[in-house]
C-alpha cells in the first residue's frame, strides 16, 4: 500500500502560546527570543511582527530597528516543552509511525490508520480541531503521498491551513515554475549557488540536471530526485541516541576577556550536559568546547577519550583542558558537548570505573560548587535542579559575568 505521510507544523509555536496566555497581545506585532538590548536573534514571531518584515533567526537589533513598536520578549522554554507534549500525544494517537522534528512540528505515518486518502483526509481535519479546541493553537496541516510533499503541503495555506498533495504528478504541477527556494533543504546559500549556475526554477533542476550535480554534489542528485517528485523516505521515530552530540552553549550579552569566568561558565555547561544525557541513559566518548570571538570567528577544540562518560565534572575537566589550548581573545560565546554517543552501559571498561569513580567525582564537584558558590554568593548545589532549566542557566551565568570577583 502507498504511504500516507501528514506533516503537522504549528503557526507561530511560540508567539502563539504567549498569545494564548495573555490574550491582551492579540493582533500585536510579538517578537520572542532575545530583548532589543540584547545579543540574540528572533527565536519566532508574530504574523503581525511578520509584517513588517522580522522573521525567525533575524538578528534581534534588526528586528527592533523595523518593528520598534514591537513587543519583545524571552522565550519560556519550559511552556513551550509541556505544551509540545500535549499535542505531540494527540498527533501520536493517530499514527503508526510518528518523527518530531522540534517542539512544533512532526511528520505522521498514518497509512495503516486512513486505509485510504478519504481517511487520510478525515485525520488531517480531526488533527486540527484537536490541537485548537484541546490546546487553544491553530496548526498547519500537509497530507501527502511523500515526506517532501507533506512539508510542502503544510507550507501552503499557513497559518491554520490544510492542503493536499496525493501523487507525485500533483507536487510536480505545484512546484515545477516556482524558484528553486521552494524546495525543502534549498537554503539561502544553495539558492544563490543554483542561480549563479542559472538555474532558477525548479523547472530548470529537472531539464539541467548535471549542472545542479555539478554545483551541489550529493545534495544537486537529492534536489534532482525531489524535483520528479521521488521521496520514498520513511517515517523514522526519533531517538535521542541517534543524535551525535549533545551540548549546551551560552552567548554573553557582552565580551569575556576572563578566563577563569569562562571555566565557571564551563562548569554549569557541563552539568547541563550531563542531566541532559542521564535524561536519556547516554554516554560520549570524547568532549568538544566551542568558542566564538568577537570577530565572529568560531573555533571548536575536541579530545576523544578511552571510555564512556556522562559526568560533569570529566566533561568540566576535558573542556578545561581544551580551553588551555587555545588563544586568549575576546569571547562572545562559549559551549560544550559530547559526542560519539552510546547507550546506559555501552562502553564501560575497567579504566572507566578507575577514572569515573562516584565518591570521588561527587567530593570534586561539591569542591567546585563550593568555590563557585564563594564566587558569586549563589547557593549552586541546593538549586541545579532550576538551573538545568536553559533560561535559568543563561541568567545565571549572566549574573555570574556581571559579578565575577578574583
Amino acid at each position: 500500500m502507498r504511504q500516507i505521510i501528514i506533516h503537522v507544523d504549528m503557526d507561530a509555536f511560540y508567539a502563539s502560546v504567549e498569545i494564548r496566555d495573555n490574550p491582551e497581545l492579540r493582533g500585536k506585532p510579538l517578537v520572542i527570543g532575545s530583548l532589543p538590548h540584547e545579543r540574540g536573534v528572533v527565536a519566532t514571531c508574530s504574523y503581525e511582527a511578520r509584517r513588517y518584515g522580522v522573521h525567525s533567526g533575524m538578528n534581534i537589533k534588526e528586528a527592533y530597528r523595523l518593528c520598534p513598536q514591537g513587543i519583545f520578549m524571552h522565550p519560556n522554554f519550559d511552556k513551550y516543552k509541556a505544551v509540545s507534549a500535549q499535542l505531540n500525544a494527540i498527533w501520536n494517537s493517530y499514527a503508526t509511525a510518528s518523527q518530531r522534528i522540534s517542539l512544533d512540528e512532526a511528520y505522521l505515518d498514518v497509512t495503516e490508520q486512513a486505509v485510504d486518502w478519504e481517511g487520510a483526509r478525515r485525520i488531517g481535519h480531526l488533527i486540527k480541531q484537536r490541537t485548537l479546541y484541546e490546546v487553544g493553537l491553530t496548526c498547519s496541516v500537509g497530507v501527502a503521498y511523500s515526506k517532501t510533499a507533506a512539508k510542502m503541503a503544510s507550507e501552503e495555506k499557513k497559518p491554520d491551513g490544510y492542503f493536499e498533495i496525493p501523487t507525485a504528478e500533483d507536487f510536480v504541477n505545484l512546484i515545477l515554475d516556482r524558484d528553486v527556494g521552494v524546495l525543502y533543504t534549498v537554503g539561502a546559500q544553495t539558492a544563490k549557488k543554483l542561480h549563479d549556475a542559472g538555474i532558477q526554477t525548479v523547472r530548470d533542476i529537472r531539464e539541467h540536471p548535471d549542472e545542479v550535480v555539478a554545483s551541489l554534489g550529493k545534495h544537486g542528485r537529492w534536489l534532482v530526485q525531489v524535483s520528479h517528485g521521488e521521496d520514498d523516505r520513511p517515517v523514522v521515530p526519533y531517538r535521542p541516541q541517534d543524535a551525535k552530540s549533545i551540548g549546551r552553549e551560552m552567548t554573553f550579552q557582552e565580551n569575556v576577556i576572563n578566563y577563569l569566568f569562562l571555566k565557571d561558565a564551563l562548569l554549569l555547561l557541563a552539568l547541563s550536559v550531563e542531566e541532559r544525557a542521564n535524561r536519556y541513559d547516554l554516554k560520549g566518548r570524547g568532549v568538544t568546547l566551542k568558542l566564538t570571538y568577537t570577530n565572529m570567528q568560531s573555533i571548536s577544540r575536541s579530545r576523544a577519550l578511552n571510555y564512556s562518560t556522562s559526568s560533569a565534572v570529566t566533561i568540566y575537566r576535558e573542556a578545561v583542558a581544551l580551553l588551555d589550548s587555545v588563544a586568549w581573545e575576546p569571547v562572545r560565546l562559549i559551549g560544550v558537548s559530547i559526542y560519539n554517543l552510546s547507550g546506559g552501559e555501552a562502553g564501560q571498561t575497567v579504566m572507566r570505573e578507575m577514572l569515573e569513580d562516584e565518591a570521588q567525582q561527587q567530593a570534586e564537584l561539591r569542591h567546585l560548587l563550593q568555590a563557585l558558590q564563594r564566587r558569586y554568593g549563589l547557593d549552586f548545589a541546593g538549586h541545579l535542579q532550576q538551573i538545568y532549566q536553559m533560561e535559568t542557566l543563561h541568567k545565571t551565568i549572566e549574573y555570574m559575568r556581571r559579578h565575577f570577583r578574583m
